[in-house]
């Protein structure tokens, strides 16, 4: 790994003769900053005597909007001793940067993919996590960038990277990530300036100075050490729960083996919080013919039970109206909200929530019973779609508004004798059913019918298209067994099934296995 650390000035490999300015670029997102940091670097080099500009060009990319801010610096006595003014550029020109800093992972990536980091001269400097792109976000499989590859792709384009989490320093010292990564780029003394000198801009800017001077500090240090990756964190056997999951905890530890904790114990500590402690115990329970199978056929690697645990937590935990209102009325959502909008203290922050209930919502909600009745009965469904046509906009931020949410959350405990409940679980039973009946036939295809569920998510029309594609899947396990590509091959049918939401590209391999 290529880390940069403190050290001698990292001098840029030019003819004495002929100085040139030291070029740096910065792409960050919207409200991180850049132009801050942009801000102190100038400041930096004018009051140790240098010629410094900055300029940004904003840009609309696929998060809160991009901008690429480019400084140059010049040595005012190389200036004054050839009695020439420099020209400096407006705009960074690929493969002619020293300095890079990007203050997310894939904003790393676009700045490498953009021709700005080249081996024989740049320093990358960037932090290690990721804000997801919207593509990321609305893919309906796994559509996120592999962080690792962007991590390895500034090591082979960089001439040196120094990446770390900054926006963690910059969250536990209560600063802005431009404090970090202006902390990093003085640790690399890529610029012939001393700390003072960077801590001494800061004070300067006269905004954020303790909070900035604290996340500058805590970057130098971390910016000369290598970076803790995910997968070297070591996790902790057993997750803290409250009181009330005490007893579930230790039935997982006791009755479960312990490469699926990390899994059960997430499982448990989500339902408790969708539903109760009972509901959290139901899981657990359902589980148990999985674990027989596990131990009887399984690999060693504990993948069905582990997969299972996983997305059975996830179809247990199935957004419905009383989900959605509850969530959108606890206080860590309002605080949240709040610190996003950098409303300070004395501002007050209006949430307005669109919601477009259909019947289908509505009789989700109702008793199994009175949820079919008014499904089935037409001028009932009719009259209600009057009222629902347009959908409603509520504030939870008033009174009144936040009390109609809260009414609605507070029909949590009546959620075991709904339609949507009984449906969903009818749905659970069945799938449940299958898979150790699989185990004892194949393995692979048990693990691989255990992750089927994944198709299923969203709400609205998006969660009744995944349900078909789901229903689909299941109507094709009797073609599929006894077939030795049976694993892989519903493997195939369930990436299909996520390549798109129209539902073509699973049907056009349902009709091949059916020729079949």
């Amino acid at each position: 790994m290529n880390i940069a650390v403190a050290g001698p000035p990292i001098a840029p490999s030019v003819n004495p003769q002929t100085p040139r300015a030291t070029t740096i670029a910065i792409v960050a997102m919207g409200g991180e900053g850049g132009g801050v940091l942009a801000d102190w670097i100038v400041d930096l080099a004018e009051h140790a005597g240098y010629l410094a500009q900055t300029t940004s060009v904003p840009g609309v990319a696929q998060r809160t909007g991009s901008t690429v801010y480019y400084i140059e610096i010049f040595p005012k006595g190389a200036a004054v001793a050839a009695n020439k003014a420099p020209i400096l550029a407006l705009m960074p020109v690929p493969g002619e940067l020293d300095i890079v800093l990007a203050s997310e992972l894939m904003e790393a990536g676009r700045a490498i993919q953009r021709g700005m980091v080249t081996s024989d001269r740049t320093i990358l400097i960037a932090s290690t996590h990721r804000i997801y792109s919207m593509t990321e976000k609305t893919a309906l499989g796994d559509g996120q960038v592999d962080a690792k590859s962007l991590i390895e792709g500034g090591q082979a384009a960089a001439r040196d990277f120094v990446h770390n989490d900054f926006a963690r320093i910059a969250e536990e010292t209560g600063s802005v990530i431009s404090a970090p990564l202006f902390g990093a780029l003085a640790a690399t003394r890529a610029l012939p300036f001393e700390r003072k000198e960077f801590e001494e801009a800061i004070k300067r800017g006269g905004v954020g100075i303790e909070s900035s001077l604290a996340g500058f500090s805590a970057a130098f240090v971390a910016a000369s050490q290598k970076p803790v990756l995910l997968d070297d964190r070591k996790a902790s056997s057993r997750p803290a729960v409250g009181p009330q999951l005490q007893r579930l905890a230790a039935q997982i530890e006791s009755d479960f083996p312990s490469p699926s904790h990390a899994i059960l114990f997430a499982g448990i500590q989500r339902l408790a919080d969708y539903q109760d402690v009972d509901y959290a115990a139901w899981y657990l329970d359902k589980l148990k013919p999985i674990l027989g199978r596990e131990t009887t056929y399984g690999n060693g690697s504990v993948a069905l039970l582990s997969e299972t645990a996983r997305y059975l937590a996830l179809w247990m935990s199935y957004e419905d109206v009383t989900r959605v209102a509850d969530l959108k009325t606890r206080d860590t959502r309002f605080a949240r909200v709040h610190q996003e909008s950098r409303a300070n203290a004395n501002q007050l922050v209006q949430i307005k929530e669109f919601l477009h209930p259909g019947v289908e919502e509505i009789s989700d909600m109702l008793p199994a019973s009175l949820g079919r009745w008014l499904l089935n009965s037409g001028w009932t469904r009719r009259w209600i779609e009057r009222f629902t046509r347009k959908g409603r906009i509520v504030h939870s931020t008033s009174l009144w508004g936040f009390l109609q949410l809260y009414g609605l959350a507070a029909l949590r405990p009546w959620r075991r004798r709904s339609l949507r409940f009984e449906e969903e679980h009818r749905r659970i039973d069945a799938w449940l059913a299958q898979i150790p009946v699989l185990a004892q036939e194949s393995y692979a295809l048990a693990v691989e019918l255990a992750e089927c569920p994944r198709i299923v998510k969203g709400y609205g029309e998006t969660q009744v298209r995944g349900r078909k594609s789901f229903d689909a899947l299941m109507a094709a396990l009797p073609k599929l067994r006894g077939r030795t590509d049976a694993a892989g091959y519903l493997k195939k049918l369930r990436e299909a099934a996520l390549a798109e939401d129209s539902g073509e590209k699973l049907q056009e391999e349902l009709r091949k296995l059916a020729e079949a």
